[in-house]
């Protein structure tokens, strides 16, 4: 399944847009955005593949981990995690009958 993840991670200063734009380009590969421009917080949105919220959850923190490494950002603490599965192309996928690569 399809899961889009929404990260946030807060510390003590503000976030340039520079620092931004490269965690944006970190994230891209993964249909991902950034934000956190003149807040003392950055975060992010990737799309990820897991079966369960929780997989989802490892899969895109990894992600999170690498790119704010990759974009030179400080490794502030994770405040908030949200995710939400993609029951749009759940739903078409479960389409395909059976007998058919997936």
């Amino acid at each position: 399944m399809r899961w889009t993840v929404a990260l946030q991670a807060e510390g003590d200063r503000e976030i340039t847009l520079d620092e931004v734009v490269e965690l944006a380009d970190a994230v891209a590969g993964h249909e991902g955005v950034a934000s956190g421009m003149g807040t003392p917080s950055y975060g992010v949105q990737v799309v990820v593949q897991a079966q369960t919220s929780e997989e989802a959850v490892e899969s895109a923190l990894e992600i999170f981990s690498e790119a704010t490494a990759r974009a030179g950002l400080p490794a502030w603490p994770v405040v908030n995690i949200e995710t939400q599965v993609d029951e749009v192309a759940t739903d078409w996928y479960e389409e395909i009958p059976e007998g058919r690569d997936r």
